[in-house]
C-alpha cells in the first residue's frame, strides 16, 4: 500500500525543482510554463502576457489541467485545479525575478504582464516504477509487473 502524504510530497519537491509543466484550460491545449512559488503555498503562479490564449481564458476561475513529467523522468503526475488571473501587486513584486523581467520591456508595469494563479486540488501521481531488481524479475519470468506497479500511482488531493 502506498502513501498519498509521500506522493504529494515528491510531486511538490519535483516541481518545484523542475518548476515547468503543461498548462491548460477547456479549449486551450496544454502549453509549457514556467511554474512559480510564493514560499510553502500549495499554489502554482504563472507569469504570460495579457494577450496570450491562456491568459484571455482565464480571466475568470476556469477548470485547468497541470499535465507534469520531472526532469530524470521519475515522476509524472496529471493535476487538476482551477485556474485565473492573479495580478495582485504584491505577489508580482514577491515572485519577481530576472529570468521573468527579461519578457517584459518594462518590467512589473508592462501593460502585457499577468499573472496567473493555479490552485490545485487533486492529481493521479506516477513514480517510475523501472528498476534494477523490476528488470531482473521480468527478465527471470518472476513477479507480476502488474503487481509490482501498484504501488507506483496515487490518485492525491492537493488541497
Amino acid at each position: 500500500m502506498h502513501d498519498n502524504h509521500e506522493f504529494e510530497g515528491q510531486f511538490w519537491k519535483s516541481i518545484r525543482s523542475d518548476m515547468t509543466a503543461m498548462v491548460g484550460v477547456p479549449g486551450v491545449d496544454p502549453r509549457p510554463m514556467t511554474a512559480q512559488f510564493d514560499g510553502d503555498r500549495k499554489v502554482i503562479y504563472f507569469f504570460t502576457a495579457k494577450d496570450t490564449e491562456l491568459a484571455e481564458n482565464a480571466s475568470s476561475v476556469k477548470a485547468a489541467t497541470l499535465v507534469y513529467a520531472a526532469k530524470g523522468h521519475d515522476l509524472f503526475a496529471t493535476v487538476h485545479g482551477t485556474l485565473q488571473t492573479d495580478n495582485d501587486r504584491a505577489t508580482i513584486d514577491r515572485l519577481w525575478n530576472r529570468f521573468v523581467a527579461a519578457w517584459f520591456e518594462q518590467g512589473k508595469d508592462d501593460p502585457k504582464l499577468c499573472l496567473l494563479r493555479f490552485d490545485p486540488t487533486q492529481a493521479e501521481i506516477w513514480k517510475d516504477a523501472s528498476s534494477v531488481v523490476a528488470g531482473i524479475k521480468m527478465f527471470l519470468g518472476m513477479g507480476d509487473p502488474k503487481e509490482d506497479f501498484k504501488d507506483s500511482v496515487a490518485k492525491v488531493r492537493l488541497t
